[in-house]
């Protein structure tokens, strides 16, 4: 099914399928004379929960993406995430504000296997683009978020389309439901970058922890206060460390588990999660949890890294079938740990 949002009338299209039908109750709702519509948060760092956010602060957000990516009318998007949470609608609004010709395909690991025209526009997790690596070619903007993109996909990205279309531009997002999907970007292709870019009008800075505090009116008149530790390079770009309440305190050392898990992706291309467990000499265990069967080809890639600290290195590492997610494709941290208690 296409929508065009240039000559947009609700009542001369065929809402088929579940998603597309839920999609006309955002359109309704967004049409409406009510001036905002609901959210719901990924719940990846806590209880899921439900707000209200102004319709005048999406559009704001929308342009700021489409003016970042030179996206410009009867351009053609493509939606393929959940129209729940805050980057299914913003995928909407963005074609709405735009005037977007947007192509609505179900949500699933492989949105665009059978893709065969060429896109503007699309937004996809990182388990999505996994799936589509074949496909990536037909896309010209692509953003990437609910989750951080592995060091291992961004090589294949790379590899993948250095031959079949290096024009294509791909970008890791920052964000979260409060900044209304997300306030900046970092290249990942044909430039591999280690700094996001905030959009224009976002203020950034740091408390006494380190962690990241952004102000972007145009979005959310409060200033937000993250649990991000990052380096602020200046007034406009920052680099991810990692989430404080994931930090790792062994024997007194900090650990950034983020970091060391982009360390092991290098290597192999599973899921790798660093937990800290409780220890009673060390505080907090670290310990490497991969996704998949154990296996020699892992086990020897595992043994060459090259930890920066002697610390890094895992005390244990543990195979399980499969590591628990939040339904937007980040890693739940807390159930994991629960599973392993």
């Amino acid at each position: 099914m296409q929508i065009d949002f240039k000559n947009l009338d609700i009542n001369q299209l065929c809402f088929e399928t579940e998603f597309e039908k839920k999609i006309k109750l955002f359109l309704e709702e967004w049409l409406s004379d009510s001036t905002t519509v609901k959210v719901q948060t990924s719940g990846s760092t806590g209880v899921p929960k439900v707000f209200d956010i102004e319709k005048t602060k999406m559009i704001n957000s929308a342009e700021m993406t489409c003016n970042f990516l030179g996206l410009k009318e009867r351009d053609t998007a493509l939606i393929c995430l959940p129209i729940e949470y805050i980057s299914g609608k913003m995928m909407i609004v963005r074609s709405i504000v735009r005037k977007l010709k947007l192509i609505i395909v179900d949500p699933s690991t492989k949105p665009i296997e059978n893709l065969e025209q060429e896109i503007d526009f699309c937004a996809m997790t990182p388990l999505q683009v996994e799936n589509s690596l074949d496909k990536l070619y037909r896309i010209n903007n692509l953003i990437i978020g609910g989750a951080a993109v592995s060091e291992s996909l961004k090589i294949k990205i790379s590899q993948t389309l250095q031959h079949s279309n290096p024009q294509t531009k791909i970008f890791e997002t920052y964000g979260m439901s409060e900044t209304l999907s997300h306030i900046g970007l970092k290249q990942i292709f044909p430039n591999a970058e280690d700094y996001f870019t905030v959009f224009e009008n976002v203020e950034i800075s740091q408390d006494e922890r380190g962690c990241l505090k952004i102000f972007a009116p145009k979005v959310n008149s409060k200033i937000l206060q993250t649990n991000d530790l990052v380096e602020i390079k200046n007034e406009n770009q920052f680099r991810f460390l990692g989430r404080i309440d994931n930090v790792i305190n062994s024997g007194g050392a900090k650990i950034f588990p983020e970091q060391l898990e982009a360390l092991v992706k290098k290597e192999i291309p599973n899921e790798a999660v660093f937990l800290g467990i409780d220890d009673e000499i060390l505080g907090q265990k670290l310990i490497l949890i991969i996704e998949g069967r154990e296996s020699e080809f892992i086990n020897e890639k595992l043994s060459t890294i090259n930890y920066q600290q002697k610390f890094h290195k895992p005390k244990e590492i543990i195979f399980v079938e499969k590591i628990p997610r939040t339904p937007n494709g980040k890693v739940n941290r807390i159930e994991l740990r629960n599973i392993l208690k």
